[in-house]
């Protein structure tokens, strides 16, 4: 990402409470930042997640690759197929746990609510991954809940059956393994960024991440081609609808980025950059 050291700053002290003058962002000198191409095939499917980059968010989509297509297919069979509508719920937090699921088709969102009511979102997870941990083959209750954001296909896989796999087939458990992997490494990245990023950095870190994994380049901007709401963001970076709100707002007001409707469209890559950069 570009680093714009001449630039003014664009830190949370920008940003409060205060009469704005006219846009104080329109610099007729723009410094280049990284670019967005006009397609987006190969993330289009990623999973989602709070990182400093997009760089391994779909890692965990591959545990299954080391093994043989029989193998996938002996894993699957070993499981039960169950097709979850859009808006049902695939496993809840407190419920008893049983096991992992596959995801195979659809995406789920996996959230945790907090007594006062307030959701904080772990990821989006697409096919390929698995969901259901941290508890593997069976016992205690799930941490998370886990809701279809668009009809799924899942592979159900109880303890006992997931115990038996793993006993018979050493390349499974092997695979299972590089699936905690990744799966540590995602709870590892939320934590990071909710410890030493502030909540203005988190938001302008996700309109990136988004800009990468869903971003269309049309002329000078960025179109986000994902539509994503103002209570979905703040349960993304940790904070309030209310708070996304006049956020976006005052991104608008200072050029940097444009809604129209529920599409996001960035104008100033540069000065998003700049949030997380700032010297």
């Amino acid at each position: 990402m570009t680093i714009l050291k001449d630039a003014a700053a664009t830190g949370p002290a920008a940003f409060a409470d205060r009469p704005h003058p006219g846009v104080p962002f329109d610099w007729a000198d723009r410094e280049k930042t990284r670019p967005v191409s006009g397609t987006r095939t190969k993330t289009a499917s990623s999973a989602l997640f709070m990182s400093e980059t997009i760089d391994g968010l779909n890692t965990g989509a591959h545990f299954l690759d080391r093994l043989s297509a029989p193998e996938q297919s002996r894993v699957h069979a070993a499981g039960r197929t169950i097709t979850v509508p859009q808006g049902e719920m695939v496993f809840s937090q407190g419920d008893g746990h049983d096991g992992i699921f596959i995801i195979r088709r659809g995406q789920v969102r996996v959230y945790y609510t907090a007594p006062s009511g307030r959701e904080i979102t772990l990821a989006y997870w697409t096919p390929g991954h698995f969901i259901g941990g941290p508890e593997i083959s069976g016992g205690g209750i799930h941490m998370w809940s886990g809701i279809a954001i668009e009809a799924c296909e899942i592979t159900a896989l109880s303890g006992p059956a997931l115990e038996k796999l793993l006993t018979r087939m050493p390349h499974f458990a092997l695979a299972l393994i590089d699936g905690l992997i990744a799966k540590g490494k995602c709870y590892s990245s939320m934590a990071q960024i909710l410890g030493t990023r502030s909540v203005i950095e988190r938001l302008a870190q996700f309109l990136l991440t988004l800009s990468e994994l869903h971003g269309t380049a049309d002329g000078d901007t960025v179109v986000i081609n994902r539509k994503i709401t103002h209570d979905q963001i703040a349960a993304m970076v940790g904070s309030t609808r209310q708070w996304v709100t006049m956020m976006l707002k005052r991104f608008q007001n200072r050029r940097i980025i444009a809604i129209d409707g529920s599409t996001i469209r960035i104008r100033r890559m540069d000065l998003l950059e700049q949030i997380l950069f700032k010297e």
